[in-house]
């Protein structure tokens, strides 16, 4: 995040009037749903400068099981992700196709398993982390923050690490259970040796 980029609110706003285009359900792979959400991102990558893309990106932007959550999903934070980019900030700039494709092809799907998409658009806080991981993934911090200041706020909103913290500490706390549940065990078999011996 060593260089500036646009300021968080001008991102935050345009995540909160994402028109409703972009909240469709998206296209399967025998053309069922509302969106074709391979278009979108090609139509993207290119007005950022990028190549097109190849057959494999663009059928991995369809969804190829229709009862997969996860899939759908990602596919609808990746709707969203691409309207951010559609920013006239990224589009008069050189530089961000391939960074763009990658966040969308493989960096949404934890985030996506974690978080309705509809609150990347809704909450304020979700708009924040969507935008401000963007621009992470473009090198970038908003515009106005020091590396530390946008660092610690992209820590403190982070869905992901905050699910892998709370995931952590339940597995201390089910180990602690465990040896609190062996160290019972020991000493009501020890104190029935013990009467035994009585």
């Amino acid at each position: 995040m060593k260089n500036e980029g646009p300021q968080l609110e001008a991102l935050t706003r345009r995540l909160s009037e994402c028109p409703a285009d972009f909240l469709g359900e998206p296209k399967t792979a025998n053309g069922k749903g509302q969106v074709e959400v391979s278009a979108i991102v090609f139509d993207l990558i290119r007005e950022l400068g990028g190549k097109p893309l190849t057959k494999q990106q663009l059928d991995s932007l369809k969804i190829s099981n229709p009862k997969s959550k996860e899939e759908r999903n990602r596919l609808r934070l990746a709707l969203i992700a691409s309207w951010l980019f559609y920013d006239a900030w990224f589009r008069s700039r050189e530089g961000f196709a391939d960074k763009a494709l990658e966040f969308l092809l493989n960096g949404l799907g934890e985030l996506a398993n974690l978080v309705d998409p509809t609150q990347f658009i809704s909450d304020a806080d979700r708009r924040e982390e969507l935008a401000r991981l963007s621009l992470k993934q473009f090198g970038l911090r908003p515009l106005g923050e020091s590396e530390a200041q946008a660092q610690d706020r992209l820590t403190t909103l982070d869905s992901v690490e905050r699910a892998r913290v709370i995931k952590a500490a339940r597995e201390a706390e089910e180990r602690a259970r465990q040896i609190r549940e062996e160290m019972r065990r020991k000493a009501e078999e020890e104190a029935a040796a013990s009467w035994g011996r009585e």
